[in-house]
């Protein structure tokens, strides 16, 4: 860590007169002893340190970055992944995770560094005594829960309104900000799952603490069994995504993180529209392998939506290019299918505290219209037509599991599919090449993004198999994208789709 550490100190210092940092950590195993050593190694590079006094969120840290005027910032977490793992996230000056070009300059310092010989540092209540050290105010984390409270569309959907939640931030970070604003916007009956309440960096009731699995709603669900609940929420250890339950004709729902996708933009846009503060040329951004119902809704309410790589940090420097343009305020709502959302300018990050914020406000509307969100996404469905969106995972261990991964995007690229399950492939998308082929005339076309090892095929009737590589696991993803006008019917076409494209890879 504190090789990393003074890399990322001589690469501030040669780029910048005057540096400063923000630091935050999440609940994992010596998340605080990382965060503390890297204040003291940047200190004694004489750059200033603004720490968080306890574990934090992940979009607190992109706020207090830019609400500071740092040049970058630090958060030690591992997000969902298991309790073995922990990591180090470095950012932008805007707020979001260091893009390619900074993150090579510094990855180059860190390469430099000697490990033993090279790292300056102090000691951290040396650094707090000096000064170049200094806790983030509580002024600071006020301030982002009022700009998280400001995106609230319908401020007064939760009062008068017996909304019952089980929330676990999953021994995280989420526990007192996501009680504090739901807190704020009058939700009163909300059951903390007990053994997950405080952070615990070893999991123990959730060995793979992700929102989007079943697993980790284990605990909500036995809690829900004592007195029921509208709406099971999870937040990941370093709260940037959200997962949710509904109670639905007798059993819990798991709502997939497209599904609340579609969810948010139809209630967001719908209510902006009704209450007639819908910006002009508003728009929805979201990564490429979102469902493309997100863009069907948005079109529906005269929204742009724009597709691009899948990384937060691509979405973040969008938002910022839009600030700068003075559009900030065509700005609706972001979001990834792995459960991460984003509403307001304040973070340029997934944002699990807002996103919480606007699932129960949503909940709570419609909970007193007589509807479930398992019952709003039905409407969604019978209105625009069933989309199933899956993920296949497939793991590759090792560094033989690396050079098998390599050979299948090689061989997809050497000998193009023809059809995947018996339906023709009308376009690919080589997004290393960035180019989009169309299959019956051979015409391309740029596709006007960063270069990325990913390949998307798109079938008839609006299907899609997108292929790529985890860019921080060994795994290939597959994205499957099945629409039909009845559930079972694309479920089924869902399956064959998977099968297909397994075949043509061989796995």
């Amino acid at each position: 860590v504190n090789q990393v550490n003074q890399g990322l100190a001589e690469y501030l210092n040669s780029e910048y007169k005057e540096a400063s940092v923000a630091i935050a950590y999440d609940s994992r195993i010596n998340s605080e002893l990382f965060a503390k050593e890297s204040a003291g190694v940047l200190a004694a590079n004489g750059i200033k340190v603004y720490i968080y006094k306890e574990l934090m969120p992940t979009p607190m840290l992109s706020f207090a970055v830019r609400r500071l005027g740092c040049q970058s910032g630090i958060i030690i977490t591992a997000s969902h992944n298991p309790a073995k793992y922990n990591g180090y996230k470095c950012y932008d000056p805007k707020g979001y995770q260091m893009t390619d070009e900074a993150a090579q300059k510094t990855y180059g310092f860190i390469q430099k560094t000697d490990m033993f010989k090279d790292v300056r540092s102090i000691g951290f209540e040396e650094g707090l005594a000096s000064g170049i050290i200094e806790y983030i105010s509580e002024e600071i984390i006020e301030e982002f829960y009022k700009l998280t409270l400001n995106q609230a569309v319908r401020p007064d959907a939760c009062e008068s309104c017996d909304l019952k939640i089980i929330y676990t931030p999953l021994n995280g970070t989420g526990n007192k900000p996501v009680r504090e604003v739901l807190s704020r916007i009058g939700l009163k009956n909300i059951r903390v799952v007990p053994e997950q309440e405080k952070p615990d960096g070893n999991f123990p009731t959730a060995p793979y603490p992700n929102p989007e699995i079943r697993q980790a709603f284990e605990c909500a669900l036995k809690l829900a069994e004592e007195e029921k609940a509208d709406l099971l929420l999870a937040t990941d250890p370093d709260c940037d995504r959200v997962g949710i339950a509904v109670f639905h004709k007798g059993e819990y729902k798991l709502i997939s993180g497209n599904e609340v996708g579609a969810l948010l933009t139809q209630y967001v846009l719908s209510t902006l529209k009704e209450r007639g503060t819908l910006a002009d040329r508003p728009l929805v951004i979201k990564s490429f392998v979102t469902t493309d119902l997100i863009e069907v809704i948005a079109a529906d309410y005269g929204c742009q939506t724009v597709n691009l790589l899948t990384g937060f940090k691509y979405i973040g420097e969008y938002i910022s290019e839009l600030e700068e343009n003075n559009e900030a305020d065509r700005f609706v709502l972001a979001m990834e299918e792995s459960y991460g959302y984003l509403a307001g300018t304040h973070a340029r990050d997934k944002d699990a505290v807002v996103a919480s914020m606007l699932i129960c406000e949503m909940a709570a509307y419609y909970k007193k219209q007589g509807k479930s969100l398992a019952d709003v996404l039905e409407e969604i469905y019978s209105r625009y037509g069933n989309y199933v969106n899956t993920v296949l995972n497939f793991s590759f261990e090792g560094e033989s599991g690396m050079i098998k991964m390599k050979e299948l995007m090689e061989s997809l690229r050497s000998k193009p599919p023809k059809e995947i399950a018996g339906r023709p492939i009308l376009s690919s998308a080589d997004y290393k090449t960035s180019l989009v082929t169309d299959r019956k005339t051979g015409a391309q076309s740029p596709i006007g993004l960063p270069k990325s090892n990913v390949l998307s095929y798109k079938l008839p009737q609006g299907n899609s198999v997108i292929v790529r590589p985890s860019g921080t696991e060994p795994k290939i993803k597959i994205y499957l994208t099945a629409r039909a006008s009845g559930r079972e019917e694309a479920e089924t076409l869902a399956e064959e789709m998977g099968l297909g494209i397994k075949n043509i890879m061989g796995i």
